[in-house]
């Protein structure tokens, strides 16, 4: 069974930095895909970033680009999201998720990962 546990939220200033990890557990198979949703009050969930465990190619939505990077840490099989230069429109719930390798196209769509994490809460002040 999959399982995602995800740290690292909390509360920072517009400007300010901070990084989330997602470790999983029980990924049997190789060639998967893993990263990060988020959701805000009242909006529906959201892309923010991705990486392909294999091959390391990384994809990001255009409101987090320049401003976000995501990395992997293979033999932890963790996943971080590094948030730079944050803007009290980032503040939502950060879902962690992760699948088998999904195809370009589809990689925004929440409704391809099977698998998600609880979520962490990620607020920033103006």
């Amino acid at each position: 069974q999959v399982q995602l546990s995800e740290s690292g939220g909390g509360l920072v200033q517009a400007g300010g930095s901070l990084r989330l990890s997602c470790t999983a557990s029980g990924l049997t198979y190789s060639g998967y895909t893993m990263g990060w949703f988020r959701q805000a009050p009242g909006k529906e969930r959201e892309f923010v970033a991705v990486i392909r465990w294999s091959g390391g190619s990384t994809y990001y939505a255009n409101s987090v680009k320049g401003r976000f990077v995501i990395s992997r840490d293979s033999a932890k099989t963790t996943v971080y999201l590094q948030m730079n230069s944050l803007k009290p429109e980032d503040t939502a719930v950060y879902y962690c998720v992760a699948d088998r390798s999904i195809i370009v196209s589809s990689l925004s769509l929440a409704r391809e990962y099977d698998f998600w994490g609880q979520g962490t809460q990620v607020t920033v002040s103006s």
